[in-house]
């Protein structure tokens, strides 16, 4: 089969997280999203010089946790309600900001940010190529992206298909390299219910100049 052609946003038509419920989803996110942040951290290898946009950050675990390592962090995610919930939990920083908006519209400078992340929610994105475009052109050369889901099972349904199968992170990763990313790799991490798919790539330096890489 042709990962290019599986399907990997096969939950764009969720309806989002609004009003009472998207507060109620956002506490749930706080309490089980610590993992994913922490390992997103490792991967992207975040010191205080990264300028990192999270896209679909919910209640901005990921967001704090880069801004605990003294990045300058940006969480964007379409839901007022998601957050609300996360300006509720952050403490004044000037390194932390919020905006409404989704993958595909990033509202960030082009070439400003060298780490673009999406964790649980490129199954969510609307347009798969749309939203690379956008974390290509938002990112600086050298600049990182970071995909990461939970691992899912061929025909799993419901709640646990909320993920990735193996076909879904290649045809993500094979994505990533026709919107201009090399050196993508696809790893799968943890174990038991936490197993996830990791994908990163990095956005090529002009001609001449040395890339910047994962660690």
């Amino acid at each position: 089969m042709n990962t290019s052609q599986v399907t990997v946003n096969h939950h764009a038509d969720h309806p989002g997280f609004a009003g009472v419920t998207g507060l109620l989803f956002g506490l749930v996110f706080l309490a089980i999203g610590r993992a994913k942040a922490r390992l997103a951290v490792e991967i992207a290898s975040v010191t205080a010089s990264d300028r990192v946009v999270d896209i679909g950050c919910g209640p901005g675990t990921a967001v704090r946790t880069a801004a605990g390592r003294g990045a300058r962090a940006t969480g964007i995610d379409p839901s007022s309600a998601m957050l609300r919930v996360a300006r509720a939990f952050t403490r004044g920083s000037a390194r932390v900001d919020w905006a409404e908006g989704t993958a595909e519209s990033l509202p960030v400078p082009t070439g400003s940010s060298t780490v673009v992340w999406s964790l649980a929610t490129v199954h969510h994105w609307k347009d798969v190529t749309k939203g690379l475009a956008e974390a290509h052109r938002v990112l600086a050369a050298g600049g990182r992206v970071l995909a990461i889901e939970r691992q899912a099972a061929d025909g799993a349904t419901g709640l646990a298909s909320h993920g990735w199968t193996e076909q879904q992170a290649e045809s993500f990763a094979a994505q990533c390299r026709t919107a201009g990313f090399d050196d993508v790799r696809v790893e799968g991490r943890g174990a038991g219910r936490g197993m996830v798919w990791s994908v990163r790539g990095v956005k090529p330096q002009p001609t001449g100049v040395g890339e910047a890489v994962f660690e």
